[in-house]
């Protein structure tokens, strides 16, 4: 006989999941088991909200829905800045929640209270589980997680619906069936093709929905063979491999950047926004370009975002639509004659260049890029180090970067580099950039890299203050207020959790550490001394 907890294991199998993160509780114990009986490994976390974040680096490395698990009451509550991370970020993310019986809850109050009512606004859906609809409920709900826009969906599980037997009839490999998207037809798909054709400055800007897509590799094509300038959003990076001379880079957060961005953007007489949702960006992207600019939005999913306004706007997958765009232009046709992007992009090294003394954040960055193999996916914490190492850090592929930068939550770095370098079958290097306040946050996980013996490099910016906060407060001319604080020997630390940690404050002492860092089986935790105004003047 068949429980329904192992209907919802086998169903998260089938639909690729082979990891689970969390922590127990009573409420879980028999989805916990038939989780590990199904093929997914539980992996003890030290806080639900750092178990997602791994989920979502798993996500990344083999492209299977992430799966949190929590008991209820306080590790739900413990869960709800990971959630709202997963649907602002576009995250397939499996929240399973352990719940008591409907009846139970009428008199027996412990620990209890409405999930679904505190997640529903940060989920996609929230389901509530049935004996009898166990498997239609697990297959709609991965692929609401998955279909169009990506992101968290939520199911409470009783305890009696998972310890029961059940003759529930289900398909052990039977996953989500996600439709094709096609592009949008009619007269704006022939005027926007035909402004596409006859444009000779055509910019294009990418962004996480392309990511999402799967459609790097069409899309580098389409840039190379029409000699399209590409800027991409922060979770765009790597799209178009950074190096070449088309790839713009990352923008949104930086205002030194969009100096040069923006301008450029404007002088374009036809902008190409593929899978570009501009939930990552500032306020400098609001309303960038006038009303009737020459611009054409392709999308998955309805833009109901009001942050700009496009001249066509098309229902699209990215692949469908370079796939049209590509034949209604000729590869000979000139494509910014006066060589406006090369300027663009030479004016970006130079604004981001490592400091002139020698020493510094920017510094750190261009050495770590330099002495590490091309393959190394990094992950940014959320703070003024993060916009620096956005414009600085040049990804080579696809998910080089991962990071929050939808909703912009601080302590996401070192358990995002956990989860991938756990799931990723390449074994490519993993390093974690984090400032001080940040990686006091996740300490305790440092426990779980130790215990899952995964050899990630954190990178720790020591400046000791808050101080993309202490920026703003000085450019409004506030009081300095609860944005400084002591330092923390965080190589003692490293060594006290069973890492390697170090001081580094010179750029030799750096190229040592990350080669022996490099070699390591073990974690290791380089903490680079900086200056607590070091990133005046370069975001």
């Amino acid at each position: 006989m068949t429980t329904g907890a192992d209907i919802i294991a086998g169903k998260l199998h089938a639909a690729g999941c082979r990891h689970a993160f969390g922590i127990p509780g009573g409420e879980v114990l028999a989805l916990m088991d038939s989780i590990d009986r199904a093929g997914i490994r539980f992996v003890l976390v030290k806080h639900e909200n750092a178990g997602g974040f791994m989920a979502e680096g798993g996500w990344h490395a083999d492209g299977a829905p992430g799966v949190l698990l929590a008991t209820l009451g306080p590790g739900v509550a413990n869960a709800i800045n990971v959630v709202a991370n997963a649907w602002q970020d576009r995250v397939p993310l499996v929240f399973l929640t352990g719940c008591v019986d409907a009846a139970e809850a009428e008199s027996y109050t412990h620990q209890v209270f409405d999930h679904q009512q505190l997640l529903r606004p940060i989920v996609k859906a929230s389901f509530s589980a049935r004996l009898d609809a166990l498997d239609v409920m697990m297959v709609k709900a991965i692929a609401i997680a998955l279909e169009g826009q990506p992101g968290p969906v939520h199911i409470d599980v009783p305890i009696k619906v998972a310890e029961a037997l059940t003759q529930e009839p289900w398909n052990p490999n039977r996953g989500p069936s996600l439709p094709q998207l096609a592009v949008a037809d009619g007269p704006h798909l022939t005027e926007a093709l035909e402004l596409f054709a006859k444009a000779k400055r055509p910019i294009a800007i990418a962004g996480v929905d392309a990511m999402n897509e799967g459609a790097g590799p069409e899309l580098a094509a389409f840039c190379r063979q029409f000699s399209i300038p590409l800027i991409t959003s922060y979770k765009g990076k790597g799209l178009l491999d950074e190096m070449d001379a088309l790839a713009l880079g990352g923008a949104g957060l930086s205002p030194k950047a969009d100096n040069i961005f923006l301008p450029l953007i404007n002088q374009s007489d036809c902008v190409l926004l593929l899978g570009y949702d501009p939930i990552e960006m500032r306020a400098n992207w609001r309303n960038p370009w006038p009303d009737d600019a020459p611009v054409i939005d392709v999308s998955p999913v309805l833009r109901a975002h009001g942050m700009h306004k496009a001249r066509f706007e098309l229902r699209s997958s990215v692949k469908s639509a370079l796939s049209v765009f590509s034949k209604s232009r000729t590869a000979d046709a000139p494509a910014w004659p006066a060589g406006e992007p090369a300027r663009a992009r030479a004016d970006l090294e130079s604004a981001f260049a490592p400091e002139t003394d020698g020493w510094g954040p920017a510094t750190v960055f261009h050495t770590l890029r330099k002495l590490t193999p091309d393959e190394t996916v990094v992950t940014a914490d959320s703070g003024a180090h993060r916009i620096l190492v956005s414009q600085i850090w040049k990804c080579r592929q696809p998910r080089g970067m991962l990071q929050s930068s939808a909703l912009c939550t601080m302590g996401c770095a070192v358990p995002l580099a956990i989860g991938h370098r756990l799931i990723d079958d390449t074994e490519a290097p993993v390093v974690a950039f984090v400032g001080d306040a940040g990686l006091e946050m996740c300490l305790g996980e440092l426990s779980t890299l130790r215990d899952l013996g995964l050899p990630v490099i954190i990178c720790v910016l020591v400046d000791r203050s808050l101080s993309l906060i202490e920026l703003k407060q000085r450019a409004s001319q506030r009081a300095n207020v609860g944005v400084d604080f002591g330092e923390t020997d965080f190589p003692e630390i490293a060594r006290a959790y069973g890492g390697h940690g170090t001081w580094v404050e010179a750029v030799d002492g750096l190229a040592n550490e990350i080669e022996g860092a490099l070699h390591r089986p073990g974690f290791t935790i380089i903490a680079c001394r900086i200056s607590n105004r070091a990133y005046d003047g370069k975001l």
